[in-house]
């Protein structure tokens, strides 16, 4: 069985949450910067009542997290607060839910419905990466009173969705006590006197926003989109580079800092196709492939040292959208240029390891290498490679010596998890540590629940792992498992994990076929 979870892990390790992103328009002052998305990208038209109990479903807490966020963005923030606290409090207890709530609560300013959630997180090995995150990236110096928070609620959605900036800064610059008091505030006014294009203003709140708050990495962002904004853009680098600096543990806050550093190139770069490849990088962070497709197309140049990066970029987006055709043909045009591009080779070794073709594939990942030794994923693509070659113990010295230097690797903590028994539970918890969306560990934190009969765990685990993914076969057979263990008809869930893949030999196995 461990080997057949094994053979059908899949290789994705460049995903990320999604998040809307406006369109930029380069001849604007102020790129909108976009709060935090409700739980599913596709908002859906029927909307539960927030005193109903949420269940993990896409039907039940998205449904209502939409209701109060909709008020939110009309400014009916006392409202929305409100909902959101019901949400939190009545929802059937989920940490994976607890962690996004938690998340997305504070990227508003809804810091105290943000600890509320944080709260109720019963296992605090999964969600301590996150949360240190949060707070390192979001939370003021000092707690907010309620009231404060809500009309600092106020304030930020009518600078971000009701096209109010001005007239929301220039009442809240008037609260003296508030904005001598809280360093959140004179974000929220470097904020939106940013959104009005008054960039000498926001320099001066934000730059007192940080002189209180030091620590916090939101207002260093936003310093930095001020000074992308000024005659010397590039001095925007530096904050970028002390962002990167410092360390943020899950692969959420790591993208934040890989989409902001694309924009601020984006905004110093002169050059027309520069700028556009460094949009188009941009969008591929916020996961918005269409746009990355068309900026990258709008930056290839007759320039073709520059060619050689868009075409590169071009096969990873395609190659994550599944148009393998295209991501084929974009990374040849890039490796033609430069054979030695790196981004060109790793969707080379991703199209081969796609079709089985496991030695070309270890051929790519391996010139990759030499090439590029300042990150885990070439490494742990190699080692995947090994598994499929069948020479796992290499792939597991490759495993135990990235997991020595770097910390912050989901895959290598996961697939030690199901090679070593006496760190299987402790590491499966590590890689939803660093990335709570990681689906294959939660299916095997599922598994591992079920092995030891703990009923109520595997079926928390198991309803994570379908709302990330309600299509993923194995979620279905161990579904059928723990139906089967309790006396229940496992029947059905064999017959749908058999419905998405006809060749999984454990679920026809339980249909005797």
């Amino acid at each position: 069985m461990r080997k057949l979870i094994n053979t059908i892990f899949i290789m994705t390790l460049m995903a990320a949450p999604v998040l809307a992103a406006e369109q930029f328009n380069s001849t604007s002052g102020f790129d909108a910067i976009s709060p935090a998305s409700p739980f599913n990208p596709s908002p859906v038209n029927t909307i539960a009542l927030p005193v109903k109990k949420a269940t993990l479903t896409h039907n039940s807490i998205h449904n209502q997290y939409v209701y109060a966020f909709d008020r939110f963005m009309q400014s009916n923030v006392k409202a929305a607060y409100r909902d959101f606290k019901v949400l939190i409090e009545t929802m059937n207890n989920n940490d994976y839910a607890y962690m996004q709530m938690a998340e997305k609560m504070a990227d508003i300013g809804l810091f105290n419905l943000s600890d509320l959630a944080s709260s109720k997180i019963d296992d605090k090995s999964i969600s301590d990466y996150l949360i240190e995150d949060i707070k390192m990236y979001y939370y003021p110096s000092k707690k907010l009173k309620t009231d404060d928070e809500i009309y600092l609620g106020e304030v930020f959605s009518n600078i971000i969705y009701n096209d109010q900036s001005r007239e929301a800064t220039l009442e809240l610059v008037k609260n003296t006590t508030l904005m001598s008091e809280s360093d959140y505030a004179n974000y929220i006014a470097a904020l939106g006197y940013l959104k009005s294009n008054d960039f000498a203003d926001a320099s001066i709140y934000i730059d007192k926003a940080i002189k209180m708050n030091p620590q916090n990495l939101n207002y260093k962002k936003l310093k930095a989109e001020i000074l992308s904004q000024g005659k010397k853009p590039q001095n925007a680098l530096k904050m970028v580079d002390y962002i990167k600096a410092q360390k943020l543990y899950s692969t959420d806050f790591t993208r934040k800092v890989s989409s902001l550093e694309q924009y601020v190139l984006y905004k110093s770069k002169k050059n027309y196709s520069e700028k556009m490849y460094h949009l188009g990088c941009y969008y591929y962070y916020e996961n918005e492939p269409a746009k990355a497709i068309r900026s990258l197309q709008s930056a290839l140049s007759t320039k073709k040292k520059l060619n050689k990066d868009v075409y590169a970029i071009l096969s990873r987006v395609y190659f994550d959208s599944k148009d393998y055709e295209k991501a084929q043909d974009s990374a040849l045009k890039a490796h033609k240029l430069d054979s030695n591009n790196v981004t060109a080779l790793l969707v080379l070794g991703d199209l081969s390891f796609r079709t089985s073709d496991y030695k070309n594939a270890l051929k790519y990942y391996k010139n990759a290498e030499n090439n590029d030794k300042s990150t885990s994923i070439i490494p742990i693509k190699i080692a995947l490679t090994y598994e499929q070659l069948n020479k796992e113990k290499k792939a597991f010295e490759i495993y135990e010596k990235v997991l020595k230097t770097y910390n912050d690797c989901y895959i290598a903590y996961y697939k030690t998890a199901l090679k070593d028994k006496s760190k299987e539970i402790a590491y499966l918890k590590k890689a939803v540590a660093i990335n709570m969306n990681f689906k294959d560990a939660w299916i095997d934190l599922g598994r591992t629940a079920l092995e030891q009969e703990n009923f109520i765990d595997a079926k928390k685990y198991l309803s994570i792992a379908k709302y990330i993914d309600e299509n993923d076969f194995r979620y279905y057979y161990y579904q059928g498992l723990l139906a089967k263990k309790q006396g229940l008809d496992g029947i059905p869930y064999f017959k749908k994990s058999v419905s998405l893949n006809p060749n999984f030999q454990p679920a026809k196995e339980e249909l005797n076929i």
